[in-house]
């Protein structure tokens, strides 16, 4: 919903969200109050002025994010909608549909549905695009897709959708959706136990500690915490997970701001479920922030073995900040250090290459630091784990085909061409990659790698100085060039598509529940993990026990 105010509003309304924010830069004060009055000069001037008629709400939103995007990704303005979504997040409660919804390119997609919850009793899938949520076309709402699907309990909406080609309608019964940020646990043998850490909301140290305890009582004597793809949350909910297995008062993690109020020592501050319990912590590039905070704390501290792959290196804190009308700014206050004193940050955002990224830590900068016995541990591009598998790292191609849907469509339609596969493994032959292959081919798949996009803005640059005709048999030469190359690409990253294709396959028919189970049997990160708990020796070599 679009949100107009009147001129004369938004002008103090902005002016003052600039002073609040400008409070804390007293030696800056002059300075920031000269820009303050230019800005809402220049913001006035042009709403009373311009040819056309202007939005002020929708021109301060691009002028805000404008502002914003020259810093860090993660310092972000809310609006009132984003605001209950960031909550709900942290609180892992809402009235909703139980699924993760997806737009782009103005198509409504449904990426995964939860066992039991409304959207899975309506008998909606993973891939239908939902067209019309009660009256509103989607084709023709701009706004939040997310906010059609609030209301209270038991409110029924009607919606219409498109599966294979064919339209649809269904109606949806709104009820109460718990985010598990623990979605399973379970023994993958009789003394090794398996917890699954998903997100770092409000409920995540107690529903860890609740499977700990569950499965030591079950005969759990060793310890996997899986925190693979969990993009962090809440920071002392860091804190309480490590305190499940340190004692009391240990540091875990140090925040270290240019203001003095945001830097701080967080410790444990409770009596821990279990020192001593064998534990294996597992990351991935897609593991950040509070994830990186205890699988850091942990290793610095030599209680556990950390093994995967290098993780996503955030190293940075926000704080949210309330402003006027119900909205939010989310900014980056400080810099996590763990124990040992690391700063795990990746990327350096305050200085950018010539396409205005910002670029990443060498390798060769990375400074060396000390665990507690001695251990050698570095900084500078997230946490290194103690065990390094080359198989788990996300190729580009790979990571192309996430990003763009490539794996995700192809199993949509895999899916319905296979009906009754039900709970068996789904088996990928070489004939079914090479239909996943022709797949891509003839939706015209776009991998949308650096190289391809920088090849595409040439080409439009090209048409606009009026070039491109003489350049168009290069063009087309380096295009297939890279199409072939590609190609080649997806024959060597064979195992790890193939990988992910299964995982996704049996997503569609037996839920998360169901992959957690495969995993726990078949992964290779997680039978590795499993071992290496097995090998007392080997494991207490890692640790220096």
């Amino acid at each position: 919903m679009n949100f107009s105010f009147p001129k004369k509003v938004i002008i103090p309304i902005v002016a003052s969200a600039f002073l609040f924010i400008g409070t804390s830069f007293k030696d800056d004060f002059f300075e920031i109050a000269k820009q303050i009055e230019i800005f809402t000069t220049l913001f006035k001037e042009l709403n009373k002025n311009y040819v056309d008629e202007t939005n002020p709400g929708d021109l301060m939103d691009k002028a805000i994010k404008g502002m914003l995007a020259s810093l860090d990704p993660y310092t972000v303005y809310f609006n009132e909608q984003d605001v209950m979504r960031f909550k709900i997040n942290n609180t892992g409660e809402y009235t909703g549909i139980g699924a993760v919804l997806s737009r782009k390119k103005e198509q409504l997609i449904i990426k995964e549905v939860y066992k039991n919850f409304p959207a899975d009793k309506a008998r909606l899938k993973a891939g239908d695009e939902i067209i019309q949520v009660g009256g509103i076309l989607l084709s023709e709402y701009k706004d939040e897709a997310s906010n059609l699907f609030k209301g209270t309990k038991n409110t029924k909406i009607d919606i219409k959708y498109i599966r294979q080609g064919k339209v649809n309608t269904t109606q949806i019964i709104l009820d109460e959706v718990e985010i598990k940020s623990v979605p399973f646990f379970a023994k993958i043998d009789d003394k090794t136990g398996y917890i699954v850490l998903a997100r770092f909301n409000k409920k995540a140290s107690q529903e860890t500690k609740d499977a700990l305890e569950q499965l030591k009582n079950e005969g759990a004597e060793r310890i996997i915490l899986d925190v693979r793809d969990n993009p962090g949350g809440l920071l002392n909910e860091a804190v309480n997970i490590c305190n499940l297995f340190v004692a009391k008062n240990e540091t875990i993690v140090t925040t270290k701001s240019k203001i003095e109020k945001h830097t701080s020592t967080y410790k444990t501050t409770k009596d821990p479920v279990d020192t001593q319990i064998p534990l294996i912590i597992l990351v991935n590039d897609r593991s950040a922030s509070a994830s990186e905070i205890v699988a850091g704390a942990l290793q610095d501290l030599d209680r556990a073995v950390v093994l995967g792959s290098r993780s996503f290196g955030k190293g940075l804190v926000q704080r949210p900040v309330d402003l006027t009308f119900g909205t939010q700014l989310k900014v980056t206050i400080s810099r996590y250090y763990t124990p040992s004193g690391r700063c795990i940050q990746a990327l350096d955002y305050s200085k950018k290459d010539k396409n205005g990224m910002a670029i990443k830590t060498d390798e060769k900068n990375f400074n060396a630091f000390k665990t507690r016995k001695g251990r050698t541990v570095y900084d500078g591009g997230g946490i290194q784990p103690d065990v390094e598998l080359e198989e788990t790292k996300s190729s580009p191609i790979t990571n192309a085909l996430l990003r763009n849907d490539g794996i995700f469509n192809y199993v949509t339609s895999y899916y319905y061409k296979n009906p009754n596969l039900g709970t068996k493994i789904p088996v990928i032959t070489d004939a079914d990659y090479s239909d996943f292959k022709q797949f891509l081919k003839a939706q015209k798949f776009s991998f949308d790698t650096e190289t391809e996009i920088a090849l595409k803005n040439t080409l439009a640059v090209a048409k606009k100085e009026k070039l491109d005709e003489s350049i168009q048999a290069e063009y087309q030469q380096l295009l297939s060039a890279l199409q072939k190359t590609e190609n080649s690409l997806l024959d060597k990253n064979q195992k790890e598509i193939k990988n992910l294709m299964v995982d996704e396959i049996i997503k569609r028919y037996q839920y998360q529940e169901g992959l957690y189970q495969y995993y726990i049997q078949n992964n290779a990160e997680i039978k590795r993990a499993t071992a290496l708990l097995g090998n007392t020796n080997a494991y207490n070599t890692i640790l220096k026990i």
